[in-house]
C-alpha cells in the first residue's frame, strides 16, 4: 500500500486536508462488508468526533474487558492518531470482538453490510445504555444519604417507564417516521411514531431516490381482508393508511432493497437496477412538509451479480475530495464517477458495482 498511499497523497499534493487520515483496512477473509460500512461511519464526521472523545474520556484499560463500542473507538483512535496521512490499518481486535459476539458473522462466507450496520448500531446504544445504568447506580450508592431521601417520595418509580436514554447514536442516526391511517367512515386519523437509524426503500427499475421515498411515503388503502380497526367505531372500516419522516435524522441512511426473495426461484436475487441517487437530495415526504436538505458523503457499494457472493466497496466524500475504499486500497476519485454506481439500465450488464447503503448528512445542521 506503501507505492499506492503515497500515490493518493501525490494526487492531493497541497490540498491534502490538515490533520486528516486515510488508511485502508485489511481484509481478514471476506471481511469487506465491515470495513466497507466502516470506513463510512468514520467519514460520518459528527459521529467520528463523538467516539474519539469517548474514548479519550473513558480510558480504556488494558484489563477492561472489550466490547464492539470499545473496539470500534479504538479502531477510529488509532486511524486519527497516526504519524503517516495514508497507509492500512488491520482491525483484527474489532473482527475479532464481532465474530465472538454475533456467530452470524462467524463464517467466512458473504455477509450483508446493512445487516452489519443494523447490528453494530444497535450494539453501540446497548453498550452506551448499561454504562449510564452503571454510572447511575454508582452514584446511587456512593451517596446512600441521598437515596434514602428520595426514596419514599415515589415509592413506584421502578415501575415507572423510564424516559430512554438519548445517546449520541440516537442524535446522529435516529429520525422518527408516524404511521398514520384514517378510517374512511369517520375519518378519524390513528398515528403510531417509530423510531429508525436507516430507511429500506423498495426499487424500481430506472428510478430515483426521489420515487422511491415517494412510494414508500404513498397512500395505500386497507380493505377487504386488511381492514383496520377504528376505535373509534369500535368496528373494522376501511381505511388509508401512509408513511411520513415525522423528525427527520441528522444522518440519513438509506438502504436500497436489491436483494429481492423469487418464490419460483425459492431463493433470493439481486436487482441490479439503476437508482439514481443525488448529490444534494431534498426530503419532502416529511410531517412538515418543509423541505430537509441533505448531502451525499459516503456510499456501500455491492459488487457481484448474486447475493450470495460478491465485495463491498465504498465511496466517501472527505473535505470535497471523492475517494474511493477498496478493502486495503484507497485512491481519489472524480465526483463524475459517482454515477456508475446508480445500477444498469439493462438486466444483464457487466457492470456489477451497485449503490447499496447511501449515507446523506443534514445541510440544516451545518448551518445552524
Amino acid at each position: 500500500m506503501g507505492a499506492a498511499g503515497s500515490k493518493l497523497e501525490k494526487a492531493l499534493g497541497d490540498q491534502f486536508p490538515e490533520g486528516e487520515r486515510y488508511f485502508g483496512l485489511e481484509n481478514f477473509g471476506n471481511t469487506c462488508y465491515c470495513n466497507s460500512v466502516l470506513q463510512a461511519l468514520y467519514f460520518c464526521v459528527p459521529f467520528r468526533e463523538q467516539l474519539l472523545e469517548y474514548y479519550s474520556s473513558h480510558k480504556i484499560g488494558a484489563d477492561a474487558e472489550d466490547n464492539l463500542l470499545t473496539c470500534l473507538a479504538d479502531l477510529f483512535t488509532q486511524i486519527n492518531s497516526q504519524k503517516k496521512k495514508t497507509g492500512v490499518i488491520a482491525p483484527k481486535r474489532f473482527v475479532q470482538r464481532l465474530k465472538k459476539q454475533n456467530e452470524l458473522f462467524r463464517s467466512y462466507m458473504h455477509q450483508d453490510a446493512h445487516e452489519f450496520l443494523n447490528f453494530l448500531l444497535n450494539e453501540l446504544v446497548d453498550m452506551l445504555e448499561k454504562e449510564d445504568q452503571a454510572a447511575k447506580k454508582e452514584g446511587e450508592t456512593s451517596s446512600p444519604s441521598e437515596k434514602t431521601i428520595n426514596g419514599p417520595k415515589n415509592p413506584h418509580a421502578n415501575g415507572v417507564q423510564k424516559e430512554p436514554l438519548v445517546t449520541w447514536v440516537h442524535k446522529n442516526f435516529q429520525g422518527i417516521l408516524t404511521n398514520e391511517t384514517r378510517c374512511l367512515r369517520c375519518e378519524t386519523v390513528t398515528a403510531r411514531d417509530e423510531a429508525f437509524f436507516d430507511l429500506s426503500l423498495d426499487i424500481e427499475q430506472n428510478s430515483s431516490i426521489t420515487s422511491c421515498l415517494k412510494n414508500f411515503s404513498s397512500t395505500e388503502t386497507l380493505n377487504a381482508e386488511d381492514k383496520f380497526f377504528c376505535d373509534k367505531c369500535c368496528s373494522l372500516q376501511e381505511a388509508q393508511k401512509r408513511m411520513k419522516i415525522k423528525k427527520p435524522p441528522h444522518i440519513l441512511v438509506i438502504h436500497l432493497k436489491r436483494f429481492k426473495y423469487i418464490e419460483q426461484l425459492g431463493r433470493y436475487k439481486k436487482l441490479s437496477y439503476r437508482v439514481v441517487f443525488p448529490l444534494e437530495l431534498k426530503l419532502s415526504n416529511t410531517v412538515e412538509d418543509a423541505d430537509s436538505e441533505y448531502s451525499l458523503f459516503a456510499v456501500v457499494v455491492h459488487v457481484g451479480s448474486g447475493p450470495n457472493h460478491g465485495h463491498y466497496v465504498s465511496l466517501v466524500k472527505s473535505h470535497n475530495h471523492w475517494l474511493f475504499f477498496d478493502d486495503e486500497n484507497v485512491e481519489m476519485i472524480d465526483e463524475s464517477a459517482v454515477q456508475t454506481f446508480f445500477g444498469s439500465a439493462q438486466e444483464y450488464s457487466s457492470n456489477t458495482d451497485h449503490g447499496y447503503i447511501l449515507f446523506y448528512e443534514s445541510l440544516g445542521a451545518n448551518k445552524s
